[in-house]
């Protein structure tokens, strides 16, 4: 089994074609845009649970992980008599984001050591890094093998270590960053250098890549919904840098995603943002334990129980209750019951958070 050599970075192909800067300086308006309206909202969580539940289960549905827009959220809740394993996995992943972003947040740099806790949240094993032979990447419907990555454990580190400084040290290259982001999701799902995880996490490594260039103060351009939609090319793409070192098309598609997600995000936080201000209008005016904490949860968990009020305003159980079932009995939420526990949903938050096709 022959694994294919990748190059060190920097190389020296010259990839920021005219058709590669024009569509990255399009990109970068549509991402400084939308880092604009990130900060209309007032409670960082809301953003990074609804917008970040949406990714988790895209990003792991690239991988067949196949859950419901309900079965993550009632995972979130953690009640008794609810049980499905990939919803358990998209919460992994949130919860792996999560854990790198809170890394990477003080110092700005994304190290090896970052990247394995954050494969580890994900896969719940503490492997790191591939140290046995016979990892080959196959046609998921024909089942031939397509790419044999780095097979030796020493050739893993090297290639590793080489990307952990390509990301962190920018007087490596001048090249755009957007275009860096393309390059580092390319060399790492070429290196490959995990069991399992390496897509999900290389597609957190991306968000985190721009957090960590101020391109974006929070987690939450998401790229997994451009790659659900374009899959087949997301795949040829990278093989086709393996096979031809054709740079454009593959970079393009990186810009692309940026684009697109960045506008689609926008329009989508700007839905977010009037509902909480028609809320906002609606309990400050009809409900005396009106309070921003009560209107951040009901927002930073469209799925909402009374355990998570208790800790969000600081009240008693018997209070919360009461709170959660008056906004019931009102129609601002959809009381469901699971197991022995009961669950509140925001129905016109979730209306939003649907997939739009």
């Amino acid at each position: 089994m022959k694994a294919s050599k990748l190059r060190k970075l920097p190389f020296k192909k010259e990839v920021e074609t005219k058709l590669i800067l024009k569509k990255a300086a399009s990109a970068h308006r549509a991402l400084a845009e939308l880092k604009g309206v990130v900060s209309s909202i007032p409670n960082e969580n809301i953003l990074i649970n609804t917008l970040g539940l949406q990714e988790a289960k895209d990003s792991s549905a690239i991988e067949n992980i196949i859950t419901t827009q309900d079965d993550v959220y009632k995972a979130e809740l953690n009640l008794g008599g609810f049980k499905s394993l990939n919803a358990k996995e998209v919460q992994n992943y949130i919860s792996a984001l999560k854990k790198g972003f809170a890394l990477i947040s003080e110092n700005k740099i994304l190290t090896n050591n970052i990247i394995i806790q954050i494969q580890s949240v994900l896969e719940k094993n503490n492997a790191g890094f591939r140290k046995v032979s016979g990892t080959v990447l196959k046609n998921a419907s024909t089942g031939e093998i397509v790419y044999t990555p780095p097979q030796e454990y020493n050739n893993i580190l090297e290639l590793m270590a080489n990307l952990e400084k390509f990301i962190n040290d920018e007087t490596l290259t001048n090249l755009d960053p957007l275009v860096r982001m393309g390059i580092i999701h390319y060399q790492f799902e070429s290196i490959h250098p995990f069991y399992d995880g390496n897509g999900r996490t290389g597609r957190i490594i991306n968000v985190l890549f721009l957090v960590m260039n101020d391109l974006l103060d929070l987690p939450i351009l998401y790229l997994s919904r451009y790659i659900i939609k374009n899959k087949n090319n997301y795949y040829k793409l990278l093989q086709e840098v393996r096979e031809t070192d054709n740079w454009e098309n593959w970079i393009f598609y990186m810009l692309d995603a940026v684009e697109q997600i960045s506008k689609e995000t926008i329009l989508l936080i700007r839905e977010i943002k009037e509902l909480m201000f028609e809320y906002k209008k609606l309990l400050r005016g009809n409900y005396k334990f009106y309070s921003q904490e009560l209107l951040n949860n009901l927002f930073k968990h469209p799925y909402t129980k009374i355990e998570f009020i208790e800790k969000d305003l600081g009240v008693s159980r018997i209070t919360a209750s009461k709170y959660l079932n008056k906004l019931a009995n009102d129609g601002l939420l959809k009381k469901e019951k699971l197991g022995t526990g009961n669950y509140y949903i925001n129905e016109k938050l979730i209306e939003i958070l649907k997939p739009k096709n």
